[in-house]
């Protein structure tokens, strides 16, 4: 009895959450897309202020299939897809009703009562008896449907059965137009894409430039990096803490260096407390990086010695960037000075962000560059976040087989020029 129990729980395993199985790995072409509203991507466990760009890629879902434009999110769990119309998009949307693959799920069955337990909020019953997801966001914003399994393609590769959910209601806090109209939870929930297809790592190399980036899932050899990937491994805990996401892709963050120089700080401000409030996330659904306070006041402190002479502070002391980042500069010329780097410390790697990383022109004042560390009292979020500006011109790479990220300089619009038309 037990033997044959175990078989058809295998068997319903398989049927619900297909294993990666493709011969090669999966590459996609990935682009940076202008995102005025963050209505769908941006949960209470993350950043209360909106960003401008967000790493996009084109899925194809259902039977015959029909192409949708997905973000990217490494931060969040259920692949979601808009099913229902709306002025305030323009991307195409998913119509359930055209495709002979989607097939909602029972509130009774063994997703909705058991695999969605990582989502932010549990799913419930709604009135046909069908798996309903609500989820609420942190700038007020909410999405809602109905958790399904429908057929999805990557490239030459057909994932059917994939757990999606079907977004029928949402309210935006802003009525600006979105260009993107469903995102790929990438996390390790137990309904996160990567989960469901057990692919053992993905990676992405993110550009400068709008559409050069590319994402691979499955194996890939970053030979467009001008070094061997730096590791550093996956940090978990062992037992629930109320600030601690333990689904999300944590790294240790050891320190800070400025043009050479570490910062003053104790160790101790870079661990997670008894809460697991400080915990260090690497985010891809997330535009910048946001530091904890203590950390983010000695980055800015050190900065501001540091340009004095080179740039000229602005001094509207009322202007905070995105809600986090309150130090900013005018700036004139066309091109940059070159600018003091900023290293970011791990257990077993660095990460250096230069150049024009540093600064963002921000498009609404003239003029005006802000610092693209933000801090995170101000959001407020209880986390350090490595945001995807800090990842570009980098090979990413998610070991999740291994427990660990690594990542090396790149060139990423070469890697997508092979890989997509290869």
């Amino acid at each position: 009895m037990t033997t044959l129990c175990s078989f058809f729980l295998l068997l319903l395993l398989f049927f619900f959450f297909p294993t990666f199985t493709a011969s090669k790995p999966v590459v996609l072409p990935l682009q940076t897309m202008k995102i005025s509203s963050v209505k769908h991507t941006t949960p209470t466990s993350k950043l209360l202020f909106r960003y401008n760009y967000s790493l996009v890629v084109p899925l194809k879902v259902g039977t015959p299939p029909q192409q949708i434009n997905m973000v990217v999110d490494t931060g969040s769990e259920l692949t979601w897809v808009q099913c229902q119309p709306s002025p305030e998009l323009r991307g195409p949307i998913f119509n359930p009703s055209k495709s002979s693959s989607y097939h909602p799920l029972a509130c009774a069955s063994d997703v909705c009562a058991n695999k969605a337990r990582d989502l932010p909020s549990p799913p419930i019953c709604d009135s046909k008896k069908l798996c309903h997801f609500a989820q609420a966001y942190a700038d007020g914003s909410t999405s809602e449907g109905t958790i399904a399994t429908e057929t999805v393609s990557l490239g030459d590769l057909t994932l059917p059965s994939l757990v999606i959910g079907c977004t029928t209601s949402s309210y935006s806090s802003t009525k600006d137009d979105q260009t993107m109209t469903g995102l790929i939870g990438m996390n390790r929930g137990a309904l996160s894409f990567v989960s469901q297809v057990g692919s053992p790592r993905f990676s992405y190399c993110i550009s400068d430039t709008s559409s050069s980036g590319v994402l691979v899932i499955g194996e890939s050899d970053p030979v467009w990096a001008s070094a061997a990937l730096n590791y550093t491994p996956f940090v978990g805990v062992s037992m629930p803490l109320p600030y601690f996401d333990r689904v999300a892709y944590s790294v240790q963050l050891v320190g800070v260096r400025v043009a050479g120089k570490v910062l003053p700080l104790p160790k101790t401000v870079f661990v997670p407390d008894h809460t697991g409030a400080g915990q260090t996330m690497v985010d891809s659904g997330t535009q910048f990086t946001l530091l904890l306070g203590p950390v983010y006041t000695a980055l800015k402190n050190e900065y501001l010695q540091r340009t004095r002479g080179l740039l000229g502070v602005y001094e509207d002391k009322n202007y905070i960037f995105q809600g986090a980042h309150d130090l900013c500069y005018r700036w004139s010329g066309r091109v940059l000075p070159a600018l003091p780097p900023v290293v970011l410390m791990f257990n077993g790697a660095e990460m250096a962000v230069t150049g024009e990383r540093l600064l963002y022109k921000v498009p609404d004042r003239a003029g005006v560059y802000c610092f693209t560390f933000g801090n995170s009292d101000l959001v407020p979020v209880e986390a350090y976040i490595i945001g995807h500006h800090h990842q570009q011109n980098m090979w990413v790479e998610y070991d999740i087989e291994r427990s660990r990220l690594g990542f090396a300089p790149a060139r990423c619009d070469l890697a997508r020029q092979r890989l997509v038309r290869g």
